[in-house]
């Protein structure tokens, strides 16, 4: 029997009116074949290859059209991948929100070889990941690096895709693994949630904090610390995420960073960061380190800096500016929306339309345009 290579094409109705235009949605009437695919990766090329994730590879593809997508082939050998396509398709197909990646159409057919074929087709992100802007010191970012107005942009749109998904769809959707690496950043550096690969739905019930009974895993150091005793997922897993999001933009410091692992017996002084040094010499005073948690993590690590002494822990490339008043304000609120978002117990954590207002006004302020109430 000959192989069917045209690929079912998923086009799912908006189910709910907040949702917003975005991108040009010229692939949302088209059937793409597999052959389409193979020709517009050069054969699924190691050049195009842009991403590996837990259930497959993201490759970049240029269509007939000239119009450039990101194609995530799944890996159908990988134990939970169909169960991640769908999770993925039923996630992003209803929705459109210009914070969220879209996903436009989806392809489940057969190969050359008459093996088993799914990828799902998204909107290309030009700038890569948050992850790669944090982290990287050479390629893609071509040595720029982000300054506090670009990391504070970014919390703002990330903020938007949670208020969306938890309060704007249908049914509410709890991502389920927020991390830098699933911040995308498209050509105007706008940020875009994606991998929605574990996320979940809420059931329709009045209270959208109401929990689903299909628990989840995360990522650790991402993943909020009542998921690892055994509690379903919620909206306040995603803050508690998101909160250590916030934390890692303003320190660098990866919630897995091995002076968190190590507690109080790795040197804290010797690799917290390059900005201690750094603000000594700006200041002429050596910074005093007297952290005393049993264990320290990055929430405690920025919660034992509030109030006075945040500039020891923030990314030494945002001590640039950091002798104007409104930059160490900037910075304190952030540090102290981060550590509220990360709480210990769901209930102590923030609102998102909160965090929203907050971040809002910290722009303002670093702009120039408002000062913060008295």
């Amino acid at each position: 029997m000959v192989p069917s290579f045209l690929c079912a094409c998923y086009k799912k109705k908006r189910e709910d009116k907040f949702s917003e235009p975005l991108w040009d949605g010229s692939l949302l009437n088209l059937k793409i074949s597999y052959e389409i695919l193979f020709e517009a990766t050069d054969g699924f090329s190691s050049t195009n290859l842009i991403g590996l994730g837990s259930f497959g590879s993201v490759y970049k593809g240029i269509l007939p059209s000239g119009e450039t997508v990101a194609i995530k082939v799944l890996d159908n050998q990988r134990q939970g991948a169909s169960r991640s396509f769908m999770a993925e398709w039923e996630a992003l197909g209803n929705i459109r929100h210009r914070n969220l990646v879209m996903l436009p159409t989806a392809c489940s057919t057969f190969d050359f070889q008459g093996n088993r074929f799914k990828a799902l087709i998204y909107q290309f992100m030009p700038n890569g990941n948050l992850e790669s802007w944090l982290y990287s010191s050479s390629e893609p970012n071509n040595g720029l690096a982000l300054n506090l107005h670009h990391r504070i942009n970014i919390a703002i749109d990330v903020a938007h895709a949670l208020e969306y998904l938890h309060h704007h769809c249908r049914k509410p959707i709890i991502h389920c693994d927020i991390k830098p690496s699933n911040v995308l950043l498209d050509g105007d550096m706008v940020a875009h949630l994606g991998d929605f690969g574990i996320a979940k739905f809420l059931p329709e019930l009045p209270d959208p904090n109401q929990r689903n009974s299909i628990r989840t895993r995360g990522t650790a150091g991402y993943s909020p610390p009542e998921y690892g005793l055994g509690s379903d997922v919620s909206i306040k897993g995603d803050i508690y995420s998101y909160g250590i999001l916030l934390l890692e933009m303003i320190t660098r410091k990866k919630p897995t960073d091995p002076m968190f692992e190590d507690g109080l017996e790795h040197n804290f002084a010797r690799v917290a960061l390059p900005g201690i040094l750094l603000l000594e010499v700006l200041t002429g005073k050596r910074p005093i380190l007297d952290y005393d948690d049993d264990i320290l993590d990055l929430h405690s690590f920025a919660r034992k800096a509030l109030p006075d002494r945040v500039i020891e822990i923030v990314d030494p490339i945002l001590l640039k500016d950091i002798e104007k008043d409104s930059v160490k304000e900037c910075l304190t609120s952030m540090v102290r929306i981060g550590v509220a978002c990360s709480m210990e117990s769901p209930q102590d954590r923030m609102e998102i339309k909160n965090v929203i207002r907050e971040l809002n006004l910290i722009r303002n302020i670093l702009q120039g345009t408002r000062k913060r109430p008295t």
